[in-house]
């Protein structure tokens, strides 16, 4: 009985742990403005475009989204090629009125949104992420699409 008794209690001390270490890819502390700004500046001298995938470490979906971009390198290179890629943190209770007036209301769709943002930091396209899920996933053949349609050079019609 000692026995089981240890056991779970290790097992109940193990989920707690495990359960503390989640992975935040949104950086609270930061001010999401500025953090745009930061990133059209450098989609601007790049020649890129930005995409904000705007959302919060609240949100499993947009933590799984996160991960489900970063773990496939097809995409992953798409991204890195043509965006500038930042997490821009809301909390819909908390955040500034203004983020969501800058990204055109982007919060409409739910969470996560990808807003694409052109190198004067204008809306581009903002895209409702539910349309990219399968399942309890996202769907590798629309995500990929996305990304491919929305570079500069596909929305330019450059070969």
């Amino acid at each position: 009985m000692k026995r089981f008794f240890w056991t779970l209690i290790c097992l109940c001390a193990t989920l707690t742990v495990v359960r503390g270490q989640t992975v935040k890819v949104y950086d609270e502390q930061i001010d999401p403005m500025m953090q745009i700004d930061q990133a059209v500046s450098q989609a601007a001298s790049g020649g890129k475009y930005v995409i904000c995938q705007v959302g919060g470490n609240w949100c499993r979906w947009c933590l799984m989204f996160a991960d489900f971009i970063q773990k496939d390198a097809e995409i992953a290179q798409v991204i890195n090629d043509n965006y500038i890629y930042i997490h821009v943190n809301y909390v819909p209770r908390k955040s500034s009125p203004k983020l969501m007036e800058r990204l055109d209301n982007a919060g409409r769709f739910g969470y996560p949104v990808l807003v694409v943002l052109r190198q004067d930091g204008t809306v581009l396209h903002i895209q409702d992420s539910s349309l990219l899920e399968e399942g309890n996933g996202y769907n590798r053949k629309k995500v990929l699409s996305f990304f491919k349609n929305w570079t500069p050079t596909a929305v330019s019609n450059k070969k």
